[in-house]
């Protein structure tokens, strides 16, 4: 099966600034309760994912294009570029800022702690 993604704007994701555009590759139920999000996620100059917590999950970021902020659980700022990955283990904080003049695109999957299975509704 073929099928083309599903973008959706989401203002203000993970209580930050602006407008991201979340590109869904597969549902949550196609996750079978593994995980909630597979996505690239494109933030425009100026936007960003709020501070927010992972509490039964875990949520790598894999940079794809443009540079941007990774704001780490000790709030330590590091500049990521393509080709780093953002790890965020779990019941960890993160947010990350586009405070560049270009788009940063990214991918995220947001998967569960082991044993742990997302109802399935």
């Amino acid at each position: 099966m073929i099928r083309k993604e599903n973008m959706i704007p989401v203002e203000h994701l993970g209580g930050g600034k602006g407008t991201a555009y979340v590109h869904h590759i597969v549902s949550k139920e196609e996750l079978l309760g593994h995980g909630r999000l597979y996505a690239r996620v494109v933030l425009p100059p100026g936007t960003s994912v709020g501070w927010h917590q992972h509490v039964r999950d875990t949520e790598p970021y894999y940079i794809l294009k443009g540079e941007a902020d990774f704001i780490d659980n000790d709030k330590t700022v590091t500049k990521v570029h393509p080709g780093d990955c953002c790890i965020i283990e779990v019941g960890q904080f993160h947010s990350l800022e586009n405070n560049s003049q270009e788009d940063v695109e990214f991918m995220a999957l947001i998967y569960n702690e082991a044993g742990f299975l997302y109802d399935q509704e």
